[in-house]
């Protein structure tokens, strides 16, 4: 879930705090670790429709019970992931008909690419 570890870098002498030289303590964020019968379930949705919003995203959240923060995040990073299979496969092809396509050539619309490369991790 949305954990937050203790504080990193703490050592045996007690909990780092920001009195102490070496800061603040800095809390480090848990990964979310999803089942498998929740990541079946986004996928299924995923497949229906990239982009989950409103009232959707929360129903699908309760149903799997999650945050609407997680599930808006998996559907950023599964964008991104989908985004590179399709550039990916599209570049075999190209390259099966010897066709050599430019390393910095970029077809994604920029305002989109900028708004899916949220990687966070909840």
């Amino acid at each position: 879930g949305l954990e937050l570890s203790h504080c990193v870098g703490t050592n045996s002498l007690g909990p780092a705090g920001p009195w102490r030289s070496g800061g603040p303590c800095k809390m480090k964020r848990v990964r979310t670790v999803f089942k498998p019968e929740q990541l079946e379930r986004l996928e299924q949705e995923f497949l229906k429709q990239q982009y989950m919003v409103g009232t959707e995203r929360v129903d699908l959240a309760a149903t799997l019970h999650l945050t609407e923060t997680q599930v808006k995040v998996w559907f950023q990073n599964r964008r991104i992931k989908w985004r590179k299979q399709s550039m990916e496969q599209k570049a075999a092809k190209l390259s099966q008909f010897g066709v050599i396509q430019p390393a910095s050539a970029d077809s994604t619309d920029s305002k989109d690419h900028q708004e899916d490369t949220v990687d966070v991790e909840l």
